[in-house]
């Protein structure tokens, strides 16, 4: 399974529109982690799962999903509730109450995956307004192809180039 992972894109309609185009076809679900400031009813959100931001003033999106998909179940938030700016823990213990082997999240713009106690955390970056070591990249978002022995992460620009060195495969 391969699930497209993005967040943050601050208003910026025609980066989300250009990268889903590219990639819908090729991805079994797409998951936005928050901060789009489009409308709930937009139609680029059709058939995908999308989360309200702290940004996302006005509108309906759920504050948290959990999808299950096969022997995966997907848990995703936009960070700000668990206050990942200070450290993934109460995240991870919501995930590990919704049962997620796969942990999404946005809010502090800067990219990340980790994997811990059989659960991967990430945070695709900002599409548009980057932090970190990673800001000069211009924004990222990400591709998680998944089976039963490996988690595979690729980090992607906005001009969908992939970024070699940002690779990682982990082993379950």
């Amino acid at each position: 399974m391969k699930f497209l992972v993005i967040s943050d894109n601050h208003g910026d309609r025609d980066i989300l529109s250009a990268i889903y185009k590219a990639n819908a076809k090729n991805v079994t679900a797409i998951f936005h982690c928050g901060d789009s400031e489009l409308s709930v009813s937009d139609p680029l959100f059709q058939n995908q799962y999308v989360v309200q931001g702290n940004n996302d003033y006005g509108q309906n999106f759920p504050v948290e999903v959990t999808v299950p998909f096969e022997s995966e179940t997907v848990y995703m938030t936009h960070g700000d509730h668990y206050q990942v700016n200070f450290g993934l823990t109460q995240l991870s213990l919501r995930g590990k109450e919704v049962g997620a082997s796969l942990v999404f999240f946005g809010h502090t713009h800067q990219l990340m995956a980790d994997y811990v106690d059989q659960t991967l955390y990430l945070n695709p970056g900002s599409i548009s307004l980057p932090r970190g070591e990673f800001r000069f990249l211009g924004g990222t978002y990400a591709i998680v192809d998944v089976d039963r022995q490996t988690i595979d992460v690729q980090f992607y620009t906005r001009d969908q180039e992939p970024v070699p060195e940002l690779h990682q495969k982990f082993s379950r």
